[in-house]
């Protein structure tokens, strides 16, 4: 009689992100949309009113614009979010060792959940940290990605024991980098920015009332970064963007506090989005490309939008920080 599979003694490492298609094209950003906005901790109307709207009109019209949008920053690589979060990966199986091996997935899209927690069990971890980037909690994000390695654990007989990276929205390791990554690359500008707008992904204003606490979280943060970044001629402003649907959103808009700043007379400005840990569509194309159209249109001088931490040597020692602290007592 077989002994069943060999014994596992190692603590393993996932790193998990949003999601991206797999290449810009219509028809892998209908099936990306297609699975993300079935989400229901994502699109909070119930399926029987919104998948006839999903399928009907949205995956009929937005595949394509969204395409143009993604192929506008894509890499000879791929997509920025995909291979930012592998080289994150890579770093910081640099800083654990061997040891501890470390993947990475998404929650849409691939790489999957399902396939890269299997592949640490079968590289022997019987223990594994489930790290989601999102330094701000929301059940949109955060939630969702419980609720898929979830899904995974189901179908293992042999599961793993688990632990999840809570969020770090003000956590002094985070602040930290960020205000050392963000100060470095003000100081490097070309010009003096008069105002620091900082862009938050938006949320629901109804998820908000229902308890989410993510608004609150991108305040926290903001005002620590501000308090960090010490620097009391730079004005410091916080947004939020990536409005879809016509639901009421967090505000004040970032594209919207764009334009007013330019009109008001605001001249040189920067953007930093520190809600996002590594660049994406939504920085590189909606904040880097059509929020300088909206200011330059309205008036503005000087643009320039901050890198996220992305797999920066402040970004990669806060996260071995938080990795580190998570795992103690398995390594």
């Amino acid at each position: 009689m077989s002994g069943g599979p060999p014994l596992a003694d190692k603590v393993g490492v996932l790193l998990v992100n949003l999601g991206t298609p797999d290449a810009p094209t219509p028809g892998a950003v209908r099936r990306y949309l297609a699975e993300f906005l079935s989400d229901r901790r994502v699109v909070e109307i119930p399926p029987i009113v919104w998948q006839p709207i999903l399928r009907g009109i949205v995956l009929n019209t937005r595949p394509r614009k969204s395409a143009r949008n993604y192929a506008a920053v894509w890499t000879d690589k791929g997509s920025p979010l995909a291979v930012i979060t592998a080289h994150q990966a890579e770093a910081l199986q640099a800083l654990l060792g061997d040891a501890v091996p470390v993947r990475w997935a998404m929650r849409y899209g691939n790489p999957a959940i399902a396939g890269e927690l299997a592949a640490l069990m079968d590289s022997g971890c019987d223990r594994v940290l489930i790290a989601p980037l999102y330094p701000q909690y929301s059940a949109a994000t955060n939630a969702t990605v419980a609720d898929k390695v979830g899904e995974a654990l189901q179908a293992m007989r042999r599961q793993p024991a688990l632990r999840t990276l809570p969020p770090y929205y003000s956590d002094p390791a985070y602040i930290g980098a960020l205000a050392k990554d963000l100060g470095g690359q003000i100081d490097a500008l070309p010009f003096t920015p008069e105002a620091l707008l900082l862009s938050f992904h938006g949320l629901p204003e109804r998820a908000v009332r229902l308890g989410d606490p993510y608004h609150a979280h991108c305040l926290e943060t903001a005002r620590l970064l501000e308090s960090e970044l010490a620097r009391p001629s730079l004005r410091v402003v916080t947004t939020f963007q990536s409005r879809f649907g016509r639901a009421k959103w967090l505000e004040p808009a970032t594209d919207a506090v764009l334009e007013k700043e330019a009109a008001a007379g605001t001249r040189r400005l920067a953007v930093a989005a520190p809600g996002f840990s590594a660049d994406c569509l939504e920085t590189l194309e909606e904040l880097a490309i059509r929020g300088r159209e909206t200011f330059e249109g309205a008036g503005g001088q000087d643009f320039a939008v901050l890198s996220c931490l992305n797999a920066s040597r402040a970004g990669m020692e806060m996260l071995e920080t938080l990795v580190r602290r998570e795992l103690a007592g398995w390594i």
